[in-house]
Formats: C-alpha cells, structure tokens, sequence
C-alpha cells in the first residue's frame, strides 16, 4: 500500500481540491482515508472517524453496504455502459418506473442526469424550452429564494443566491428574479410573500418557480414552515406556472419522509433528485417530470430537448440507484430514521443550551446550529470542527454553521456517541473563545 506521506505529498503537489482556499490546502493535515464501514471513515494511521457531514450529504445509506456494493460488482460483471439516444438497458428503463411509483403524484418521466447540478441544468431547460414552443415565450424568468443553492455549474449558480460561493461568476449568469434572502421565520414569511406578489402581478413572464423545498441547505441549513410550499403550489396552479424543486440534499428521507415536499403534500411539476439516489456509491441524478411536460416536446426533431450527456442513465449508476431503493423497502429506511430523527432533535435541544449558541434546530435527520454571528467566512465552527476530529468525528461546517448529516440507518449508540461528542466540541471551544 502506498505510504500516507507518499498520498499526502502528491495531494498538496498536484490535486486542486474543492471549497479549499489553497493557504488551507497547503497547511492542513488532511485526513488519508484508505477504507470506510457504516458512518465511519478509516484513515492511513489506522484511526476510525465518524463522518457526522454524511460525505458531502450523500451518505443515506453507510458507507459499502454490502447490497450496494454487490450490485455494483454484478453490473460491472455485465455491462458498464450503454449509449441511451438509440438504446435502452434493464436497469435505466426500470429505475425510471420505480422512480415514479415513489416520487409525489403526477411525475410521470425521468431524464437523466450525472449530479445534483446536472440535474438542476436540466430542470431549468426543460421548463424554458417548454413555454418558448408551447405558446408562451414571453416566460422566461425564474423565481428563486434568495440565499438558495442548487449547484456550482454556470445555471445552477444563476438560479441560487450564495454570494460567499458565487459572487465572482455573476457576469457569467442569467438573470433570475430573487427574493430577499431569508435567515427566520419572519424572513421567510417576507421572502414567499415577494414571490407570490411576482406570480400574482407579472405571472405571464414566469417560467417557474425553483427553491430548495423546507431547507436551504448551503445557505446554512435555513429551515422554513411547510405551509410556505403549500401556498407557493396554489399560486403557481393558479398563475399556470411550474413549481420546480431541488430534492437533491433533502429527498431520500433526510427530512423525515421520502421527499421534503411530502411535508407540505403538494406534487411539484418537475423534481430533480441526486445525492441520495445512489446513496453516495456513484454519480447520478434524475429529473421527474409531470405527463404534461412530456407532451410538450412532441412534433418532431425540432422540439426534441435536445440536451443529453454520455453517461445519461450509465447502468452502474442505475443499478446502484435500484438498488437503493430496494433497501429503502426492504430495510424500512425511512421507518428506521423516525427514531434517530428523535436522538438529534434531543441532542441539539441540549445543545442549544450552551453559552454562546444560537439557532439550535432539527429537522429529521439534520441538526444545525450558530456559533456565533452566522457566516461561511466564520472561524468557530472550524475550531469545532478541529477539536472534534481529535475525538474521532469529522465535520465540515458551514463556517459558523455547525451541522451534522449522518446516514438514516445509522446505529443509535454510534449516533448518540458522535453527537455527544459535537455538543462536547461546542461547549470547549466557545468555553476557550469567552
């Protein structure tokens, strides 16, 4: 096996890592991980890490589940790639019939994508494609919520709002009509309030309404009430607009149900999903559309959605993705998650009696918390983050956002070890810093 220093040396020589400022890249002690189990992550020492951000927000299900990995292993066995533009194979044809039979009630057709930002990209030209040859083409803008984020391509960074991620690249984007951005439930009451004024004065130039449905996750894990969605799907149905929602971070369960709009019982017109619809094994994302959408591209080649990628629907990934859902059924993920929904909200209850904490909050199997003046640029939830890790959790905050993400199937004594030793970090670091 190759040595850490050996690993390490040839990471700061030549890898160009993501989210990482190059002072950070140089100086860091980074974790070398050689395996991983369940939550937790190995490293080339030999120590074990509980990966309390859930892999970038990926990991549902544990790290090499044993059926995920062997359905990995017989698709590779048999096929590992097939072009889709003329072609079809078992998995992609079957993983799109499943996938309707578990999204909300009237996604009818899956397009498929390689990620979250992929998919939003998609989403977002299949609804302006839709009204430009459907007689409407004067719809051409999109709602969003301020401080919303839906990926790190050039239209997914159009559509969101995260000025510390993407205020460099603003010449480069399209035009959106942003609400303000919302950090409370007064905010949010102001920020749906400017959306639904928009739908009601100007509803003909609307191509749709995009937001992350319950939690803007990198805005700092911003909750809001469900009856926000509900009123939003009145007034698009009523302004005859798409509500389009990124489930990409909060479907799969990590809210509590199947969907995050699940919450609200309301049905988007178009859902993109990734993140956890391989669980973390692969790169894959959907986009669900309603029997309408469909319809509108029909009448030759012209309206084709002429959008496509090499790997739309790889049969790694749509083997892994059935998968998934396979062990969702038959483990009863979400049923399972309920009770460890319960150990986190419990936690950050306890939490946010700490001297110096802000916000406490939990919504199914997310817990947040401020430290501090809320900021990505924010120190203390790195100092967190440092003194945890030296207690065998690993946490990426969102500067002063402390989160955790742990899988839904997560053993309760393992869970309830991580978060003890999260709320022990908090109260030592803000101890020191008073």
């Amino acid at each position: 096996m190759t040595s850490r220093s050996r690993i390490l040396a040839a990471d700061k020589a030549s890898v160009f890592r993501p989210f990482t400022s190059l002072e950070d890249h140089a100086d860091e002690d980074s974790l070398v991980v050689t395996s991983a189990e369940g939550p937790f992550v190995f490293d080339a020492d030999g120590r074990r890490f509980f990966d309390a951000s859930g892999a970038w927000w990926c990991n549902h299900l544990g790290f090499q589940h044993p059926r995920l990995v062997r359905a990995l292993r017989d698709q590779a066995d048999t096929l590992c790639h097939a072009a889709m533009a003329t072609a079809t194979h078992e998995h992609a044809a079957l993983l799109a019939e499943e996938l309707v039979a578990a999204a909300p009630a009237g996604l009818a057709r899956v397009f498929y994508g390689d990620n979250g930002s992929t998919a939003v990209e998609i989403a977002a030209k299949i609804a302006f494609q839709y009204w430009q040859q459907n007689g409407a083409p004067k719809r051409r803008v999109f709602l969003t919520l301020g401080g919303g984020y839906h990926g790190d391509t050039v239209g997914a960074m159009s559509l969101g709002g995260v000025d510390s991620f993407h205020a460099v690249f603003h010449p480069l984007m399209f035009e959106v009509a942003r609400s303000p951005e919302a950090r409370d439930a007064a905010g949010f009451e102001s920020a749906f309030a400017w959306i639904l004024d928009r739908l009601r004065t100007d509803p003909d130039s609307i191509a749709g309404v995009f937001i992350e449905p319950l939690v803007l996750g990198a805005a700092g894990m911003r909750f809001y009430d469900p009856r926000h969605l509900r009123a939003l799907r009145e007034a698009t149905i009523q302004h005859d607009t798409f509500l389009i929602l990124d489930e990409v971070f909060t479907g799969y369960g990590r809210t509590g149900p199947m969907w995050a709009a699940d919450h609200a019982g309301v049905a988007p017109d178009i859902l993109c999903t990734a993140k956890g619809l391989t669980a973390g094994v692969l790169p894959f994302g959907a986009v669900l559309v309603t029997d309408r959408i469909h319809r509108g591209f029909a009448g030759g080649a012209s309206r084709a959605f002429l959008h496509g990628h090499t790997f739309y629907g790889n049969p790694l990934g749509a083997r892994v993705a059935r998968e998934v859902l396979a062990i969702y059924r038959d483990e009863q993920i979400l049923e399972g998650a309920r009770e460890r929904a319960d150990v986190i909200r419990d936690a950050f209850t306890s939490i946010g009696e700490i001297e110096g904490t802000s916000g406490a909050r939990a919504l199914g199997m997310i817990g947040a918390v401020e430290l501090g003046t809320p900021g990505y640029f924010g120190p203390l939830g790195w100092e967190v983050a440092r003194h945890a890790r030296s207690l065998g959790v690993a946490i990426r905050p969102l500067g002063n956002t402390l989160y955790v993400i742990p899988p839904l199937n997560t053993p309760i004594g393992d869970l309830e070890r991580m978060l003890r030793v999260v709320e022990t970090s908090i109260a030592e670091v803000l101890a020191s810093a008073r």
